[in-house]
């Protein structure tokens, strides 16, 4: 994998190509001081001024809270981009209200887990926000896009990064697949959410490889600036075909139910052996993996005390901690 095919695979270099072929897209310029806000690691803090905000009704409960008036505690602040916020926001309201946010290559998806509807989906630019700078997806894109290529010893190309809203499309897993070309030839399909069984794929197997094959030499083959690369499509319930992204072929894209030592080396032979991609799913419930993503998570409860989801959990901590507080100030003090 060199650095030119990583540099085709982003989304402003294949979008204008396959236009009609995939969904409705509208790309911004990500400007430096948003990005350097991306990659701080400090306190996750998220604007809130593209919310409607909403008065938050107290409980009795939290009367007991006594809260620190300590001269040194230091206010977390979040940094306002009033013109980056106000392009995000026309963009939005013009792809419907509704969007899937990514960078040049990545999606945020090791992160849905801290979004108070554990989706991708997305109405204002705090949501962006609370996504990207929860993403070890995101800080690849921002930080290492070329880690695995093969010539390192090449200067690294020079990228105008991205932020790319989706229209938001409520897409079934199921019909979701992960297509290998090699020298231009298509030498492997596989499930894309190869961690569940879905029966109709296997019903299906033959219809949805024969129109997968359809979409690519009718509309993909030949046209992409490379001829070694890997495609995601989805197959709609009338049977259509839609382009979702391009990636990189080799190790810096999931080979999902293949392994890149067949794809590099063994795929040609597959192809003319069957005469055909082959074609790789989920066969059964036994064979069901818990999703990759689920690495990146953290307890659920961390999530409803960091977002504010459970306001009863917050109170109920606060509490523990000045209680073990307490504590401790008595066994320091025994005689007083």
């Amino acid at each position: 994998m060199k650095k030119e095919q990583v540099v085709h695979c982003q989304f402003s270099v294949w979008y204008p190509i396959f236009k009609k072929h995939t969904i409705k897209s509208l790309v911004l310029p990500l400007p430096q001081n948003v990005i350097d806000y991306l990659l701080d690691d400090g306190t996750l803090v998220v604007s809130g001024s593209d919310h409607n905000s909403q008065p938050i009704q107290t409980s009795d409960a939290e009367e007991d809270i006594q809260w620190s008036d300590d001269e040194t505690t230091a206010t977390a602040t979040a940094p306002e981009f009033p013109e980056f916020t106000s392009a995000v926001l026309e963009a939005i309201n013009a792809l419907g209200g509704r969007v899937f946010p990514k960078l040049n290559w990545s999606a945020p998806r090791d992160a849905n887990w801290i979004a108070l509807n554990s989706s991708l989906q997305c109405c204002s630019l705090s949501d962006i926000f609370l996504l990207f700078k929860s993403s070890d997806f995101i800080t690849h894109d921002l930080t290492q896009p070329f880690l695995q290529c093969s010539d390192q010893d090449s200067p690294d190309p020079v990228i105008s990064y991205e932020l790319v809203l989706r229209k938001w499309s409520e897409l079934i897993p199921g019909g979701e697949f992960r297509c290998f070309v090699k020298e231009n030839k298509l030498i492997a399909i596989s499930q894309r959410d190869y961690t569940q069984y879905y029966q109709h794929i296997l019903k299906q197997e033959e219809q949805i490889s024969q129109a997968i094959q359809e979409f690519f030499s009718q509309h993909v083959q030949y046209n992409f600036l490379d001829e070694d690369f890997v495609f995601d499509v989805y197959r709609d319930s009338q049977g259509r075909v839609w382009l979702i992204d391009l990636n990189p072929f080799g190790e810096v894209t999931d080979s999902l139910l293949f392994s890149w030592d067949e794809l590099m080396s063994g795929g040609e032979t597959a192809y003319q052996q069957q005469e055909g991609p082959a074609f790789r799913y989920t066969t059964s419930e036994v064979t069901v993996q818990p999703s990759p993503c689920l690495s990146y998570r953290i307890p659920r409860d961390f999530v409803d005390l960091s977002t504010g989801e459970d306001a009863f959990k917050l109170v109920d901590f606060l509490k523990l901690k000045k209680r073990q507080q307490e504590e401790s100030e008595e066994e320091e003090n025994p005689n007083q």
